[in-house]
């Protein structure tokens, strides 16, 4: 099993100490660093900027947001990246949801499968550079259908790699099989050992399809997984009820919130609602507070350093190829010794 560090977004101002767990990450041997975005930082800025101070860590999104650029300016970035860090970087994409693209973006959140499919098949027709781009669908026009009448099929850069790997950030069983149809690689949020079998399920139908690009032995799976050694369960669950309380609380609106829907699926339906109808009501420390200590294990590695390496073992038995982690050095000193 790789480690990857995970750097995450932010709001008010870079996280101190970025760079010496950067530093750390790469001298341990993980394998990739990967930055993120919502509605604070980007993710390609702070990855260009950190990235540049490392020499053999692949560098990742986690997500970059398709609603953030049209499908040739990502590409551009991709392409620009790629060609800067010597080949290390890997393009992870995911639709977010309607909060933050109608929200934010001002863009409609419709069929948002099939306009993560067509954003994909834009960017790699820009990474092939087998002609000019032109694309025709039901999401995305290149040229534009409409406007002056003038805009034509181009193609400038020339990518270091025409197969630059791409992930694409999933919850539900369709976007899972679809990212196992189209992408390199599934970036994993909430991923739980006890749910191994349904995704696996979701992944093998995507990997039937025709046209699949990867079957199960090529395609990487990176879950991002809290690691909190501590001698106190409680305590170290505390560390993390306030971001499971936002993110089915709050991340998403009563009646679509796919985070919400994940711990469902897990058996917490009753919680869920809980949390919910708590955090929507304003009450965000009974929310966090109803937050179950077993819901918090079930999604990260918690407590004395002995049972988190106990815990592990059910993670080395999933489909997860990648544990993606974050924290100071002395921590990823921790893991790396506990995972490898």
């Amino acid at each position: 099993m790789k480690l990857g560090y995970i750097a995450g977004y932010w709001a008010a101002g870079p996280p101190p100490g970025i760079e010496d767990s950067l530093r750390a990450a790469e001298d341990l041997g993980f394998d990739s660093f990967w930055t993120a975005e919502a509605y604070g930082s980007d993710a390609l800025t702070p990855l260009a900027w950190w990235g540049a101070k490392t020499s053999r860590i692949k560098l990742g999104t986690a997500i970059a947001q398709v609603s953030a650029r049209t499908p040739t300016a990502m590409a551009m970035a991709a392409m620009t990246l790629d060609h800067l860090s010597g080949g290390r970087f890997i393009l992870g994409l995911g639709a977010s949801g309607p909060q933050v693209v109608e929200g934010w973006y001002g863009q409609p959140y419709t069929r948002p499968l099939e306009r993560t499919r067509e954003y994909v098949e834009v960017v790699r027709k820009v990474l092939s550079r087998d002609e000019p781009v032109a694309y025709a669908g039901r999401q995305y026009h290149v040229p534009y259908a409409g406007g002056t009448g003038l805009g034509k099929p181009l193609s400038i850069v020339h990518p270091l790699r025409p197969d630059l790997p791409v992930y694409l950030g999933a919850e539900g069983p369709r976007n899972v099989a679809m990212t196992a149809e189209i992408a390199d690689g599934w970036l994993a949020t909430f991923f739980s050992p006890k749910s191994d079998a349904f995704y696996r399920a979701a992944l093998a139908e995507g990997f039937a399809r025709p046209g699949a690009r990867r079957t199960a032995e090529t395609f990487e799976v990176a879950a991002a997984v809290p690691v909190i050694p501590m001698s106190d369960v409680e305590a170290a669950a505390d560390t993390q009820r306030p971001t499971l309380a936002l993110y089915i609380g709050g991340m998403g609106a009563r009646t679509m919130n796919f985070h919400y829907e994940v711990f469902a699926r897990m058996g917490y339906e009753a919680e869920c609602a809980t949390i919910q109808r708590l955090y929507l009501e304003g009450h965000k420390r009974e929310a966090i507070a109803a937050v179950p200590t077993k819901m918090v294990e079930d999604v990260a590695l918690i407590g004395p350093i002995e049972k988190v390496r106990d815990d592990l073992q059910r993670w080395r038995e999933t489909c997860v190829t990648t544990l993606l982690v974050g924290g100071p050095p002395p921590l990823l000193e921790t893991i790396a010794k506990v995972v490898t």
